[in-house]
């Protein structure tokens, strides 16, 4: 009778390098990339110690495509897998082997985002823009000028509610005001 045993791996930890999307001959994709864990202590005299281990990662299917599209140096990221070693030869002769995080689970423990990625609304511009009242003055050509355009759309759209808010108030104000100060006919000066 064979006796149970348990493979399973947990780690929290920051990416060590962008994640490698690639595809085996016959169309499954694998993505691979470093993790880097932490531990501290205290010694017995007093010193702060700190460790760090290094883990190859391996994702496969679906898996290693999100991997491949979410991830990105740096990143903090729980994953959950199993331990897997592997032997091969090298191009020398000379026998190789790894061990490895296979991993059937991930998630995003943080909110970086990777270099140049925006959160859907918000507005970014390379170099300051002349604003002319709520549109930029259109120096640029072409498709910068179309993609302008489209920006201060979407900026107005987004404040328009508020700003119809602000002017009916304002008229409604003016209004009271107008009926506090009537204007006579012998107060204008002709």
């Amino acid at each position: 009778m064979a006796s149970r045993s348990l493979n399973k791996v947990q780690l929290i930890g920051n990416l060590t390098r962008d994640p490698e999307l690639r595809y085996t001959p016959q169309g499954t994709a694998v993505c691979t990339f470093g993790l880097a864990t932490n531990r501290s202590w205290v010694t017995e005299a007093g010193d702060q110690r700190e460790d760090t281990q290094f883990h190859r990662v391996v994702a496969w299917n679906k898996l290693a495509e999100i991997c491949s599209q979410l991830l990105f140096k740096g990143r903090r990221v729980y994953v959950e897998g199993r331990l897997k070693t592997r032997q091969w030869e090298a191009q020398d002769g000379s026998p190789r082997q790894t061990t490895e995080v296979v991993i059937d689970e991930m998630l995003i423990l943080d909110t970086k985002r990777a270099p140049g990625e925006r959160e859907e609304g918000e507005v970014a511009f390379e170099e300051p823009v002349k604003m002319k009242g709520e549109v930029p003055i259109e120096e640029e050509t072409g498709a910068a000028k179309k993609a302008t355009k489209e920006t201060a759309g979407k900026v107005a759209s987004k404040l328009a509610p508020a700003a119809k808010a602000d002017d009916k108030k304002k008229a409604a104000k003016a209004g009271e005001e107008n009926k506090e100060e009537e204007v006579k006919a012998e107060d204008i000066p002709f």
